[in-house]
């Protein structure tokens, strides 16, 4: 996004491993436990075959990487007695694409084993919840044997690559799904795939990740020069794996549908004539994690590093994958992903130092045109004579009758399956012949018009919070329909029809990527919520905080006066737009924080 940047600015024994270049002291409890893992094996196996209900502290940190975060339910706490314990699981699944097979398995594990409910995660994937631990492995090896995985998923490694999800034919979209395929499956771990298969699979290597012949040849290269970690099992990771969590996102110009800035390695595919792959624009240094109170920690948005030709960007991924491997903070982990690398040292020493490890040239970047968040809500053509269906599904939950109804939809047409970054769900590859039934099936379940929605509900999203989230301070995703709705009628009473994009998390850490909307509530207190105004609908400016503790029952009396100074002073400006214009002082005197802390 180059014009909006610009217009806006296997070892069985004890492994003892060196401190990275950043740190000073010896490496971490954490990395010591990665490297002892044996490939992320132990102590998670030994304790698989115990018959307590949860995980001890290692065994958790090492089941992230396979796709599970250990839970409980924080609405059943009760003092002095047990958590209600139960597992999340999280898909890989690049570009949010999904099976028809692996939907209708997923569907029926959450009924057995979990809380009955799907979730749409903001990467474009399925998580389920409430599983026990005596049934992680059996849910997990459904889940595998039915097209799934959920191999590094989860922890210090590269996430779900994510990718625009509409299935067009053309415009270079059927590019950036294959190369987020090969992304994939090109920072996929070598050893540690072989214990995921061997812990939920008895290892039966039909499963294993078979990556495209042009991948597979660059794969190669991580065994050589600075791309090669030391080790040889685990060529690209090394036994540590990486300093923290690591995100790719690739798109088209001109749609932002993935939320590019904020990944660590964002990709610009730039297509020629003949609908090849001719290179792509390279954004790094993205991120939101934060932590309140702890000022060293920030959101970030990408700097655009230049462009790379087509036949050099799976080479040039790996490099920054490698590049951030050897020079991430492992000693604080607070401070070890990539965009404080980069904010520390700078993209001008970000570039030269990955000359050492990317032989290719980097240019400038191309133009692009302005980003667009792109939803793909209602019935599209394809481009190959089939149509798909975008369908707004509020916070990614899919449960209930709604639930039972799609199933039933997808068992009778066996649609293709994709997943939005926005939390909604495409229903692909339906035929013309088809059209009217699928449409019909629809409306019997809710999605009359699915390509109509509420003024706010549109583009909002929320982190899922309490009650199963161990990190959540306060609500969200429970509460974001009620504000929702508190908010439209603010606005339908202040007579204002422009959209605002909203969104909502109960912690700092930045899941429903909070920090790039225009209006974002992020939890600091018991129903309590900082208030970050500023970002843009296009999603390539940062926010900035403005309120530090606003009661969620003040929130009207405390933005109305901001809303009515934007409706009779923004003219045809985004509420965004119009809020980054003023100064922070301006902000405050615009609005009215009752019980709010500035």
């Amino acid at each position: 996004m180059v014009v909006a940047k610009t217009l806006i600015r296997s070892l069985s024994q004890p492994v003892t491993i060196a401190p990275t270049p950043l740190a000073s002291k010896e490496p971490s409890k954490f990395e010591q436990l990665k490297a002892n893992s044996q490939h992320l094996r132990e102590p998670l196996a030994s304790e698989l075959e115990n018959d307590l209900p949860f995980f001890t502290d290692g065994a958790v940190q090492i089941l992230k990487f396979h796709g599970s975060y250990q839970q409980d339910n924080r609405d059943n706490r009760l003092k002095g007695q047990a958590k209600d314990w139960g597992m999340m699981l999280r898909l890989r699944s690049p570009g949010g694409k999904v099976p028809a097979q692996l939907f209708l398995a997923l569907d029926q594990l959450a009924n057995q084993y979990g809380n009955g409910s799907m979730r749409v995660t903001t990467r474009q994937a399925f998580q389920l919840h409430g599983i026990a631990k005596q049934d992680l492995r059996t849910v997990l090896a459904s889940i595998v044997r039915n097209l799934g995985s959920t191999l590094a998923a989860c922890g210090d490694i590269n996430r779900n690559v994510m990718a625009p999800a509409a299935p067009y034919e053309g415009l270079g979209y059927p590019v950036a799904r294959r190369l987020a395929d090969d992304i994939a499956d090109l920072l996929a771990p070598k050893a540690a795939a072989g214990a995921y298969l061997e812990l939920w699979v008895d290892g039966e290597k039909r499963y294993k990740i078979r990556p495209s012949i042009a991948c597979s040849k660059v794969r190669k290269r991580q065994l050589e020069g600075k791309l090669n970690s030391g080790d040889p099992e685990e060529p690209l990771y090394g036994s540590t794996y990486m300093p923290r969590k690591f995100k790719v996102g690739v798109t088209v110009p001109g749609d932002n549908s993935i939320d590019l800035l904020t990944q660590d390695l964002g990709l610009v595919a730039f297509t020629d004539l003949a609908g090849k792959l001719r290179g792509c624009n390279v954004y790094v240094g993205g991120g939101m994690g934060r932590t309140h109170n702890k000022e060293e920690t920030f959101a970030r948005s990408a700097d655009c590093l230049g462009y790379v030709k087509g036949t050099d960007v799976l080479d040039l991924v790996q490099a920054v994958v490698a590049l951030q491997r050897d020079n991430g903070d492992r000693e604080q982990r607070r401070h070890g992903r990539m965009k404080y690398l980069i904010h520390d040292r700078g993209i001008a020493w970000f570039r030269s130092e990955l000359e050492r490890y990317f032989p290719g040239g980097i240019t400038t970047a191309l133009i692009e045109p302005k980003p667009v968040l792109e939803d793909y809500l209602g019935w599209h053509q394809q481009g190959d004579g089939r149509w798909f269906v975008g369908l707004p599904l509020l916070c990614g939950r899919l449960d209930g009758e709604r639930k039972v109804g799609l199933r039933k939809l997808v068992e009778r047409y066996l649609p293709e399956i994709r997943l939005t970054a926005n939390q909604d769900i495409l229903l692909c590859n339906i035929a013309r012949n088809q059209r009217q039934e699928v449409a019909e099936a629809l409306a019997e379940i809710g999605w009359t018009n699915p390509a109509e929605t509420s003024l706010l509900s549109r583009h909002a999203i929320a982190c899922p919070a309490l009650p199963t989230c161990g990190l959540a301070i306060t609500e969200s995703e429970r509460i974001l329909p009620s504000v929702i709705e508190r908010l439209e009628k603010l606005l339908e009473a202040e007579e204002i029809t422009t959209p605002i994009l909203l969104r909502m998390t109960g912690c700092p850490n930045g899941c429903a990527r909070p920090y790039m909307a225009e209006l974002a509530l992020v939890g600091s207190g018991v129903d309590q919520y900082q208030l970050w105004l500023g970002g843009n609908p296009g999603l390539t400016r940062l926010a900035q905080p403005i309120l530090d503790k606003l009661p969620l029952m003040d929130l009207e009396i405390t933005i109305k006066p901001l809303l009515q100074h934007w409706r009779d002073n923004g003219k045809k400006q985004s509420f965004g737009d119009y809020c980054n214009q003023l100064e922070k002082k301006q902000l405050m005197d615009l609005l009215q924080p009752q019980g709010a802390v500035p």
